[in-house]
């Protein structure tokens, strides 16, 4: 078993042989690329990423990266594309295979079966002297000097770098396509990110109660409100115009003072914390934690009360 110092001493070199991979990629990167994008970009179909191997298991990540970026996307295994698989390719679909050697057998069969079908063939290769190098239209080089393995047997510098150029690949059509952070929202509508884009403050303050009070509204009965209403504050209103806002710590803040307040606007906030329901949701998280608030006061664009959107409210998203 190797010591500590030497299993840390490990990782450090596979990470600092993969960089080197990575940043030889930048050295074969010239008009292939280019016309790759250009091609993908433009095609009337889909894309079909193919491999075996370890190779397979790159290309599906691929896949879902311009899946969820929107260029529609599907993974077809090599070995199951020459039993069957392959009427998964249509018309209009341009196909990029990927593979390290170039040579293997599945990839032998496969390649002259999709240029039959007329489609035009990308390679993803880290062998430009190879049969797919060879029969491919367009050929993004991913030549590694060596694996990570301390046998350069193992897939990894190799598979890194592929990984990397279907990463540059999915980036350059993301901005042909002047993809946005709405159109993101679009294909990830689960979960704490496609929420953050989506998800907005009207969303939220209907789950909620609505307290309020007037200027002349009693402590007592300010207290009721905001007890019953359980949000922790209570927005004072008067002629349908918000004057301000009082908080359990405002309540705590009376206690400590030698005078009696009587109403509502005694112990009040002014100028409080407002925000549109139109807003996303995450802004309202952003501006709480500027101002160390849990809660929010929610308007129309007429500055209308509408009610309360709480930090809880956000916490029960996922956003955070």
């Amino acid at each position: 078993m190797k010591s500590r110092e030497e299993i840390q001493q490990i990782a450090i070199q596979v990470i600092n042989d993969e960089k080197k991979a990575i940043e030889n990629l930048q050295n074969l990167i010239g008009d292939s690329f280019s016309k790759a994008v250009e091609t993908l970009f433009s095609a009337s179909g889909r894309v079909v990423v193919t491999g075996i191997g370890k190779s397979a298991n790159i290309a599906v990540k691929i896949v879902s990266t311009l899946n969820s970026t929107g260029t529609p996307a599907l993974f077809l295994h090599a070995a199951d594309a020459i039993h069957g698989d392959l009427g998964m390719v249509r018309p209009g679909d341009v196909v990029i295979c990927i593979s390290k050697s170039g040579n293997t057998p599945e990839i032998k069969v496969l390649v002259p079966l999709i240029k039959n079908f007329g489609n035009t063939l990308i390679a993803i290769v880290g062998n430009t002297d190879s049969f797919l190098a060879h029969e491919a239209d367009i050929v993004l080089d991913t030549t590694v000097e060596h694996e990570a393995c301390p046998n350069n047997l193992a897939p990894t510098s190799s598979t890194t770098a592929q990984l990397v150029m279907g990463d540059a690949l999915a980036v350059a059509l993301i901005e042909c396509r002047n993809f946005s952070a709405r159109d993101f929202a679009r294909f990830h509508p689960g979960g704490a990110l496609g929420k953050q884009l989506y998800l907005r403050v009207a969303d939220l303050y209907i789950q909620n109660e609505r307290p309020e009070v007037s200027p002349s509204t009693s402590v007592d009965d300010t207290i009721i409100e905001m007890t019953s209403k359980r949000l922790g504050c209570a927005v004072v209103t008067e002629g349908g115009a918000i004057r301000g806002i009082i908080t359990d710590g405002d309540l705590r803040r009376m206690m400590q003072t030698y005078h009696s307040p009587s109403t509502a606007a005694d112990i009040m906030h002014p100028n409080p914390r407002t925000i549109l329901d139109s807003e996303y949701a995450v802004n309202a998280l952003q501006m709480m934690r500027q101002n160390s608030i849990t809660q929010l006061i929610v308007t129309d664009a007429d500055g209308h009360y509408l009610g309360i959107v709480h930090i809880h409210d956000i916490l029960r998203e996922g956003i955070i």
